[in-house]
Parts: C-alpha cells; sequence; structure tokens
C-alpha cells in the first residue's frame, strides 16, 4: 500500500470517529429532550412521592388515562426511614375531586398500622368516576384526540428526531461505503424505548419532628377530564424507647424535695433541703434518704410561733405550708448552722428568717429576721426598716408602689428564696426574691449571720437604701429561685424561668459575673434585667442549661426543672441539685443531680445524664474513641411546654475525617492535650467537653458530648449510640 492510500485511509478513520462523536452528541440531545419533555409516559401510571422528616409516601396509579366506567388502581406506601421512630398507627382519609369514588366499602383503604423505623405499609385501592358526573358519553369518540395529548406530541417529537438521526447515520455510512453496525442501532431503538420512561425526581420537605402531614395526590384523566387523587395523613411519631436488660439497670433510691438546697456536712453526708421544711441526705449524690417527718418534729412550737410572728398564712393548711425555699451554710465564727428560711404570707408580706442548729439536721432555734417585705403604714414600724433607712415614717416610694394599692411587686421584692454564700475573701451575702421587683442581695454579717447594718445602698432603678442591690429581674417578668456559686474564675447567678408546675416552662437559666454582687451577663452579653414586662419563658436573654428532653432510656419525658442550688465539692467537681418533673400527666416531682463542666470560654455545661461517679478526664480522648454514630439532643428554646413538648434525640455520626452527617450535617474537633470539643452545624459553633458516663438509670457506659452554642446559648446534648 503506497503512502497515499495510507494517508486516505487515515483520513476515513478520523471521520469516521469524528462522525461516531456527532452521531453519540446527537442521541443524548434526544435523550435530555426526552427526559425534559416527557417527565412521565401517556403509557404509564401518574406518580407522585414526597418525604417528609424521613417518612416518604408514595402514591401511585395504574394508568393516567381512564374512560368514563373504567376503574382506577391505585397503590399509596407509606416508608419509614426515620432512625428509631415509629409511625403509629392512624386513619386517615382522601379528599378526591367530586365524584371519583371507591368501587366498594372496602375498596378504598383509610387505615396504616404502626411502621417501625426500615418498614413500609402497603396499600391497594380502586376507585371509579360516578356514572351521573362521569357518564359514558364523555369519553372521547375518536382516535383524533389523542394526537394532541401534550405527551403524544413529545413522543412524536422524539421519534422524528430520532428517525433523522438514523437516517443521517445510514447515509454517511453509505458515503464511506460502509454500512449501520447492528450494535449501534441496537442501541438507538433502545434509547427510543428508554426515553419515554425517564421522570423527574421526587420533591421533598421538612415537617415536625413529632407530627406530621402527608398530603400524597396524583393528576390523572378521567373521561377527558382532569381529576385529582389525594390523600391527607395526620402522622404521628413515636420514639423507640431503649431496650434495657434487667441486669443492666441501676435503680436509685428517690425522693421528693421542692427546691432543694443542697450542704456537705462534715463527714462527707451531702444533705437538701427544701420547701415546707423538707430534707434527705445521700452518700453517693445518687440514693436519697428523706428526713421529712424527723426534720419538721425538731421545731418547736416557740420556734413555729416566732417563724410565723410577721406573716402568718392561714391559707396554707399546715405550719409549714407556707415555709419556701431554705438555704443552710455553716458559719465558722458562730460555729453554728444557719438555716435562712423564706416565710412567704400573702400581699408580699413576707420576710427571710434565721435559724441556728448545732447539728445540720437541728432542732434549729430562732435568730431574728433578715429582710421584711410588704409592709405599709400601719406596719413599718414593726420592722427593722426605720433603724435601716434613719426614718421614722414610712418613705413615699414604698406608698406609691405599695401593698395599699397592689403596686408592691412593680419596684419591691417578695422576700423569699434566699440563697446564702461565702465569697473568695470570706464575705457572707445574700441573694433573694423573685418575679415581682426582682432579685435583690443583701451583705450580712459574719459575726451574727443577720444583716449588715454597717452597709448603706443607693436608691435608683437597681438598688433601695433597704432591700439592697438589685441583680436581675423586675417588673413580673418571670425570674425566682436565684442561686450563686463560684465556679472557675467567676460567680455564676442561677435563675427558675417560667412557672414551676409541668406545663409551665420552668427551666434553669444562667449568668455569670467577676464579682459576686454583679453585673452579670450571659454568653451573649445580656444583663438579666428587666425593666418593663416581656414574656421570656423561652427567649434566648440567659443561657439555659437545658428544658424539657427525653432520652429513649426515659418511659417519660422530664420537664419544668428548676429551683436549682449548686456546689463545688473537694474533689473540684462541680454539680447542679434541682428537682424535675415528668411527662406523666401528674405534678409528682424528684431530686436529681448532674455534673456541671466549663466549657473553653469558661461558661457552664452539664451533663447530658445524672451523675453515677463519672471523672471527666483532663487530657481528653482520642478522635477514634470519641468518633462513633451518636444520638443528639439540641435543646432549642422554642419548645411548646404548655403541651408537655419535650427535645428528643435525633441520630447523627461524628465521622474520623472530621465531618458530621445524620440529621445535622458539619464537623467536628477535638483540642489535642484537652477534653474540649468544637462541633459546628446547624448555624452555630458549640464549645464543650467529652466525657464518659453510665446511661441514666443504667450500668451502660458510653462517650458523651455537652456543648453551649455560641451564637444561640442552646445546649446540645450527645450520647454514643451502644
Amino acid at each position: 500500500m503506497d503512502l497515499r492510500s495510507i494517508t486516505d485511509r487515515v483520513r476515513d478513520m478520523h471521520e469516521e470517529e469524528n462522525m461516531k462523536k456527532k452521531l453519540f452528541a446527537g442521541l443524548c440531545t434526544v435523550f435530555l429532550a426526552g427526559a425534559v419533555l416527557l417527565p412521565v409516559s401517556a403509557q404509564e401510571g401518574a406518580v407522585y412521592s414526597t418525604t417528609e422528616s424521613d417518612v416518604t409516601v408514595t402514591l401511585e396509579t395504574d394508568k393516567s388515562e381512564y374512560q368514563a366506567g373504567e376503574e382506577i388502581q391505585y397503590t399509596l406506601t407509606v416508608e419509614n426511614n426515620r432512625i428509631n421512630w415509629t409511625c403509629v398507627s392512624t386513619s386517615f382519609s382522601y379528599s378526591n375531586t367530586e365524584g371519583i369514588e371507591a368501587v366498594s366499602e372496602d375498596s378504598m383503604p383509610t387505615v396504616l398500622p404502626d411502621i417501625v423505623f426500615g418498614d413500609k405499609a402497603v396499600l391497594t385501592g380502586t376507585l371509579t368516576g360516578n356514572s351521573e358526573i362521569y357518564p359514558a358519553g364523555m369519553a372521547r369518540e375518536t382516535e383524533a384526540e389523542d394526537a394532541f395529548y401534550p405527551g403524544a406530541v413529545t413522543a412524536g417529537i422524539c421519534a422524528a428526531v430520532l428517525a433523522l438521526l438514523i437516517a443521517l447515520f445510514c447515509i454517511l455510512r453509505k458515503k464511506r461505503g460502509g454500512k449501520p453496525s447492528s450494535g449501534a442501532a441496537a442501541g438507538v431503538l433502545l434509547l427510543a424505548f428508554l426515553v419515554p420512561s425517564v421522570s423527574l425526581p421526587a420533591s421533598a420537605a421538612t415537617a415536625d419532628l413529632e407530627s406530621i402531614t402527608l398530603r400524597p395526590y396524583v393528576r390523572i384523566q378521567y373521561a377527558g377530564e382532569e381529576v385529582i387523587i389525594r390523600a391527607v395523613i395526620e402522622l404521628s411519631m413515636r420514639q423507640d424507647i431503649m431496650t434495657i436488660s434487667g441486669k443492666d439497670r441501676d435503680a436509685v433510691k428517690r425522693i421528693t424535695c421542692h427546691d432543694p438546697s443542697i450542704f456537705r456536712d462534715f463527714d462527707g453526708t451531702y444533705y437538701i433541703f427544701g420547701s415546707f421544711l423538707a430534707g434527705g441526705y445521700t452518700t453517693d449524690l445518687r440514693s436519697w434518704t428523706s428526713i421529712d417527718s424527723t426534720f419538721q418534729a425538731s421545731f418547736t412550737e416557740k420556734v413555729k410561733e416566732q417563724i410565723r410572728a410577721w406573716n402568718k398564712d392561714d391559707s396554707s393548711g399546715s405550719w409549714n405550708g407556707y415555709l419556701w425555699a431554705p438555704d443552710i451554710v455553716y458559719n465558722p465564727v458562730m460555729e453554728k448552722y444557719c438555716l435562712y428560711l423564706s416565710a412567704n404570707g400573702d400581699d408580699w408580706k413576707s420576710n427571710i428568717v434565721l435559724l441556728t442548729a448545732d447539728a445540720v439536721d437541728g432542732p434549729y432555734d430562732y435568730a431574728g429576721t433578715i429582710v421584711y417585705g410588704g409592709f405599709n403604714g400601719d406596719t413599718y414600724g414593726e420592722t427593722d426598716a426605720p433603724m435601716v433607712l434613719g426614718e421614722e415614717q414610712i418613705p413615699e416610694r414604698y406608698v406609691t408602689y405599695g401593698v395599699d394599692n397592689r403596686k408592691w411587686g412593680d419596684m419591691y421584692p417578695n422576700c423569699i428564696d434566699p440563697c446564702v454564700f461565702y465569697d473568695d475573701e470570706g464575705n457572707l451575702w445574700m441573694s433573694y426574691g423573685s418575679w415581682s421587683g426582682g432579685i435583690f442581695m443583701l451583705e450580712l454579717d459574719e459575726e451574727t449571720g443577720l444583716r449588715d447594718y454597717s452597709v448603706s445602698y443607693g436608691t435608683d432603678m437597681h438598688s433601695d437604701a433597704y432591700f439592697g442591690t438589685k441583680i436581675a429581674g423586675g417588673a413580673y417578668v418571670s425570674g425566682e429561685a436565684s442561686y450563686i456559686q463560684k465556679i472557675g474564675d467567676y460567680y455564676f447567678l442561677f435563675i427558675s424561668y417560667g412557672n414551676l408546675e409541668a406545663k409551665g416552662g420552668y427551666n434553669v437559666r444562667i449568668f455569670r459575673s467577676e464579682t459576686p454582687d454583679g453585673g452579670y451577663v450571659d454568653a451573649l452579653g445580656n444583663t438579666p434585667y428587666f425593666d418593663s414586662y416581656v414574656f421570656n419563658y423561652n427567649t434566648s436573654v440567659g443561657v439555659r442549661l437545658f428544658g424539657g428532653y427525653k432520652w429513649r432510656s426515659f418511659n417519660n419525658g422530664q420537664v419544668a426543672q428548676g429551683h436549682n442550688s449548686a456546689f463545688v465539692d473537694e474533689d473540684g467537681r462541680a454539680y447542679m441539685v434541682f428537682h424535675t418533673r415528668t411527662t406523666d400527666g401528674t405534678e409528682g416531682h424528684y431530686v436529681k443531680v448532674h455534673q456541671l463542666f466549663l466549657n473553653k470560654e469558661g461558661w457552664i455545661v452539664a451533663a447530658p445524664y445524672q451523675t453515677s461517679g463519672e471523672i471527666m478526664e483532663p487530657q481528653g480522648y482520642d478522635p477514634s474513641q470519641v468518633a462513633g454514630e451518636y444520638e443528639v439532643i439540641l435543646h432549642t428554646l422554642d419548645i411548646d411546654y404548655a403541651n408537655l413538648a419535650t427535645n428528643k434525640p435525633e441520630v447523627i455520626y461524628l465521622n474520623e475525617d472530621g465531618s458530621i452527617t445524620g440529621a445535622y450535617e458539619g464537623s467536628w474537633e477535638l483540642e489535642s492535650g484537652t477534653p474540649y470539643i468544637t462541633l459546628q452545624f446547624n448555624g452555630d459553633t458549640y464549645s464543650g467537653v467529652t466525657l464518659s458516663m453510665n446511661i441514666e438509670n443504667t450500668k451502660l457506659e458510653t462517650m458523651v458530648f455537652t456543648g453551649l452554642g455560641e451564637a444561640s446559648q442552646v445546649t446540645v446534648w450527645g450520647s454514643k449510640s451502644l
């Protein structure tokens, strides 16, 4: 073969290759045109599918066109892909176009069974058109009408384009003396069959995590008219309870004590005292023994009368029914246990008394009153206010904002809920107060345990010469049960927002300050002052340690956690003690203790489970130890507490490459040589700590993390799945 022949042959090969590329490009164009122009073939049934909260519902008919009198066969499928959740059995309804009816009583099913994770329910039904609305004469009489059906037009266009491409291919092959290969022709014919079956992906939507509404529907042609078949499914989602074997359960003895204040005695025994003079003790902060009866019996009739002298409350029902939220400290100068007790009465007529004893559990003697509230012109002289203020007559401000015109609470405190503590210099302080007027602070005399009369206070918006320095609240905005504890470098102020009932939205907020008497701020710089009324139960002011929540190891959710105390133990570990209610429909409550930690920024975060003696490793963990599947509770602020709503865990994965996948997507990182963890997801950065602890009420140990959102002040808890 000469050089020219070889050159021609090479040129022909290049032309053939270019022609193949052009043909392939043309075929792709036809394929894409078919995909866009023909999402559902006229020859196939109508299909609609959507996913909400990982639950997918699909509605499908056997055809997309029906003559009058024909039966419509349909399938409704609900598939649950939400990990650890069950779709609860429910009945639902249809809202079909008028005249599209069930063929028989049982041919349009309306009940879904329970659907566990990974399973699905498939319902089939048969419908037809009402003969009065869709008489037989409405059916199309000629085949010619089909030519104007959009699907037929699209199919015709595609077929014409395909024919042109095939002809072009054959002509070009013929010009080069070749013929179309059987493989190429088969590919073209196969493509022609595939194009009509291509459809667009189904749309997806998100819904509420516990209740979702699914509205699958399809549009079809019936007797020449467009009609709709649609189901309306109100679906409830129930989270699966964790299965725990008997050998892995860990029962603890609980007691009832409202507003528990903790005190550690010299022998290492922990005592709590609460409203109505309830009490108990423990040696491990888990199992408690009640001392209610013995503690209450230790008060003599004389002491009872001394406590009641200022503000008897005849509606209380019992002598201790109006005695709220005591706090105990040991005064080394007096060598006495000092119990500070609020005696609450009607019309803000309240006071905080000091009782002293030689033993933590009594008996206690009356030592005096720290502060009086709710006085008017007639009772002003019965208090120590004239001595403190140096005025024999009641100052006008206590009349303008007085009990007689029921405006006392606009400015001045209800004298309840004392918290007594020593600062780093050994000075003794007492915070007290509630919604009405706010939270105030007084300095006490370390020698007597009573008010330090040598300290004076100004009178302005956040201070009063008699009641002391105002540190939080006011204007009837919710906020009570103040408790102050030095943890790390800061004094932390704990306050309970909301109402204390199970459906009241009770929740603990924290602020911090470098000095015991303020000014306190939260992580976003907000102060705890309220100079005018706002509804603050679910607001972002104050770091909320947690709200209503329910781990899968719980039978009931936990709500209305509040009126806490806190302390730092001898080993440096800090704890929070509080009472919690549940979602069991009652107002029953019990005491819990959670360990507290400081994140890298020095803000308190609470352990996800009640304490069981866990110790946080100061050197932290290797990423391989922390990585894995986690159940995560995000303590969102906007919670429907009035309906006992709780935040529940969703599943995420902390992958070893530093990514987060699952219910949330983002990234995570450990700080080497420390317990600190940083997680980024949900539009926020959460700064916290990692540790290993027992799942509540079990002996099962797992890795956990707790963190605080830098932008939202929202707490996140994570517990590694077993």
